[in-house]
């Protein structure tokens, strides 16, 4: 009894002394000594610095001190009570810091909770480390550097990586980025270009704003931004700050179809603003915003914080208790828990020790404070849609990524981005935008960078007006290029950009950094540069091919017997005949039907055709099959000498291992280091070279190489100009073939290649081939190689065995039927003795 009346008398003592605190919020409780010892209970005293003018600082303030009544109400046997020392610091970071320095010095706290003002993090956790007590901030981000500095909110890699899951859901390929020119604002830059970088997405401009802007200078810079292609922002300011920005960004034509907001969680504050217009100038934004798991207790604490707290200043800030409130509300039960289970005041590691040991279901999800920060529970992903503010659309989680808010009930699978169904866009689109858009007026022209290459003509020559500052582009592709350009529904302006001494790699860095806006020419297409540019379908044939010259021979008037030149051929030829002449003549002989000399059997048998055409003659069936088979293989043998022949007489020999086995190739870094080095040449045997005129001198009598390797569409060019004494010898699909390059994410990606497909449907891209190669030939198969020429016996040998071993057999069927039969006549003629 004793005992529970002292607990009730320390009860009502932290009570008087809590209420006194809350109405003396801007001042300490004038006590030197504030580890107060009552009936054995002990007060720690913790530094509350807020801001307690705004919302947020009187919601935060509100939870804390719900937190301590509903604590010890739950656990009143606790030897130790949390006493609140409560700093007001008005907004001003100067004097946060200054009550940083006076909860520490004078009022002797154990922990602090805040600021929400961001201070610097170093400043502020040298501070926490010289007096040994925690600090947990609602702004300032910790380190692992300074262990006594928490972090009470999102971690800004978590803020930057659901962003960049976000972005790359929709295929997204540049953003550009919008924050507030301070040092929080500029906080989340470095993990945000990181995880982008992850995914190769690019920030194309970003922009540092003041939150002291004048209206005018935030126009000019949105005016700015509409110059970009990207049409992506992600807007990471103060509410206040995006009011305005929104409000002009409207008016401008900039939250309408085919643009994408995304709000981080910094800003998203702005859907549940108090002023319509601004509402009505967000519709279509997306924003993220921590996740907080229902449950009974977010319920019951949400009643009590309207019906106490929001009762006479109910805004729709207020619907939901804040999560940094929240936040608070669950530290405060961390540290009682804490410094109950430390007991002795003032013991700062064992302390900190039991804060990171704690891991518990709380009022804002599973609460843990890991590496100086407290754990995700993820965001949700709200949409603006209507005048009443937002919806939830979405969930973004370190584990899943993102998924639908409200999947479909029968679905067993989960979905890996929002559905385009799930999301009113701005302007009132359900389609997702495409993220870029074509900013290009007869004044403002695109810019396509083209190649100067003297030697490998006839795809881009370029010629440059110096006076007139002009450049034109001619060849197959400036014409597959024009083709398809002016087939578009709307019109294109763009001007050529010439560049020289510069390879296609330079090129491509120059469209992904920006400086111009495509590639026109003969570009092919690797995967290592699709990583930083989108590329059009191929408009060429794909590969590499062999350049040989032809090796022209004096035929002869002997040249039929080209194919018949092996002589076990022959041999075999005529062993054969020989070999079924006698078993024909033998089977034929064994039948007592026959009416055919042996003069007769053998000398027809020499004569195929003749002894076939005169099958009725023979009586006998096996020697007819016999003969049967071996005119098959007559047939296949003069098929295949045919054959053969044709080939001689129309496919010449080429040239081969004549000079040292050199095999050329296209000069440049793109074919010496990707085809060269796939086909596996040796260093001393491969040689670059740089123009037609020198393929044509490598490959003559007096040149130094035996054939060339490059892409066909170059080797079929080179054939079109030496027509006669070359060919394309073999192909292998090493490569992609040639395609015109374009920034990531642009519209004329997806309208030229539609384009490339129809004039390739239609014949127009043949038509354009014959235009520019002259001399077209077939392309001979992949991986094809000249045929050894001739007719050989290790070709067609197994026909003379077939044709000897059917032969063979049917001689020994014959020859067992006729002893079986001799048999059985002479068994009867012994029965008839009997």
């Amino acid at each position: 009894m004793v005992h529970n009346e002292h607990n009730k008398i320390s009860l009502c003592l932290l009570m008087l002394l809590c209420v006194l605190d809350h109405a003396l919020c801007p001042h300490s409780i004038p006590s030197q000594n504030q580890n107060i010892n009552i009936n054995n209970d002990i007060l720690i005293g913790v530094g509350i610095i807020l801001d307690m003018e705004s919302p947020m600082g009187k919601s935060i303030h509100s939870c804390i001190t719900m937190a301590i009544s509903d604590f010890y109400a739950l656990h009143h046997s606790y030897k130790t009570r949390i006493v609140l020392h409560t700093r007001d610091s008005k907004g001003d970071p100067d004097k946060a810091l200054s009550a940083v320095y006076n909860l520490l010095k004078k009022a002797k706290v154990q922990a602090i909770i805040g600021p929400e003002t961001h201070l610097p993090s170093k400043l502020l956790s040298l501070s926490a480390e010289k007096a040994a007590v925690p600090i947990f901030s609602f702004a300032s981000p910790s380190s692992r550097e300074y262990p006594y500095l928490f972090q009470i909110k999102q971690d800004e890699s978590t803020m930057a990586k659901s962003i960049v899951a976000l972005v790359t859901s929709f295929n997204w390929r540049n953003v550009i980025f919008i924050h507030a020119d301070t040092d929080e604002g500029r906080e989340i830059l470095p993990c945000l270009a990181e995880s982008l970088q992850d995914k190769n997405i690019r920030i194309s401009y970003r922009s540092a704003i003041s939150a002291s802007a004048t209206y005018d200078s935030i126009t000019q810079e949105l005016r700015k931004i509409m110059t970009f292609h990207t049409t992506v922002i992600i807007l990471h300011v103060s509410p206040s700050l995006a009011s305005t920005l929104i409000l002009n960004a409207k008016r401008l034509g900039m939250v309408s179809e085919g643009y994408a907001w995304i709000l981080t969680e910094k800003t998203v504050d702005l859907l549940r603003s108090t002023n319509f217009t601004v509402i009505e100038s967000s519709q279509g934004a997306l924003g993220f915003r921590s996740y907080v798991p229902p449950s009974d207790r977010l319920h019951s604490l949400t009643t009590k914080m309207h019906n106490f707290f929001y009762r006479n200043n109910f805004t729709s800030i207020t619907k939901e208790v804040p999560v940094p409130a929240l936040w608070a509300y669950d530290t405060i039960w961390a540290l009682a828990e804490s410094v109950e289970k430390v007991g002795v005041p003032h013991n700062a590691f064992m302390l900190l020790h039991e804060v990171l040991k704690i891991r518990f279901k709380g009022i804002s999800g599973d609460f843990q404070l890991s590496e100086g920060k407290v754990l995700s529970n993820g965001y949700e992903i709200m949409n603006a849609v209507d005048m009443n503010g937002e919806r939830r659309v979405g969930y973004w989680t370190h584990s899943q990524g993102i998924r639908r808010a409200y999947p479909q009930i029968n679905s067993a699978h989960l979905y890996p981005t929002l559905g385009s169904e799930s999301v009113i866009w701005p302007g009132g689109s359900t389609t997702a935008p495409k993220g870029w858009v074509l900013r290009a007026t007869p004044s403002k022209r695109l810019k396509f960078g083209v190649q100067n290459i003297n030697n490998f003509k006839y795809f881009m020559d370029v010629d440059h007006d110096v006076e007139k500052n002009v450049t034109t582009a001619t060849g197959f592709s400036a014409d597959v290029f024009y083709t398809c350009i002016h087939a578009l529904p709307y019109e294109v302006p763009y001007t050529f950009i010439l560049f020289e001494n510069v390879s296609i790699d330079d090129l491509v860095q120059k469209v992904y950094d920006e400086e111009i806006d495509a590639v026109i020419g003969d570009s092919t297409i690797l995967a290592n540069r699709s990583e930083y540019v989108d590329f059009t379908a191929t408009y060429t044939d794909l590969g590499v091919g062999t350049l040989a010259r032809i090796k022209k021979k004096e035929m002869g008037m002997w040249f039929f017997l080209k194919p018949l030149q092996d002589f076990r051929l022959w041999l075999a030829a005529i062993f054969s005949l020989i070999f079924n002449a006698l078993v024909v003549s033998a089977i034929e002989l064994m039948n007592p039907a026959s009416e055919v000399s042996l003069g007769t059997v053998s000398w027809t048998s020499f004569l195929l055709f003749i002894l076939f055409a005169q099958k009725d003659r023979f009586s006998s069936n096996p020697a007819k099959f016999v003969m049967f088979v071996w005119f098959i293989v007559m047939v296949v043998l003069f098929a295949s000498y045919g054959a053969f022949l044709t080939t001689v007489l129309t496919v010449e020999q080429f040239e081969s291992a004549s000079k040292r086995g050199i095999v050329g190739f296209h000069g440049g870094d793109f074919m010496k280091g990707v085809t060269v080095n796939n086909l596996h040449f040796e260093n001393w045997n491969h040689r670059p070279y740089y123009s037609y005129e020198a393929y044509a001198h490598a490959l003559s009598k007096d040149g130094d190489a035996d054939a060339i390797v490059d892409e066909i569409p170059y080797i079929k060019m080179f054939l079109s100009r030496y027509p006669g004494d070359y060919a394309l010898v073999s192909s292998q699909p090493i490569t992609s073939g040639f395609a015109f390059i374009f920034q990531k994410g642009s519209p004329l990606v997806e309208d030229v290649s539609r384009e490339i497909a129809r004039i390739r449907l239609d014949g127009t891209l043949g038509s354009l081939e014959n235009k520019w190669y002259e001399n077209r030939i077939p392309l001979p198969s992949r991986n094809s190689t000249m045929p050894q020429l001739g007719l050989t016996v290790d070709k067609i040998g197994g026909l003379f065995i077939i044709s000897a071993g059917i032969s063979a057999l049917t001689f020994l069927v014959t020859l067992f039927d006729l002893i079986r039969t001799s048999l059985r006549g002479f068994q009867n003629i012994i029965n008839q003795f009997r």
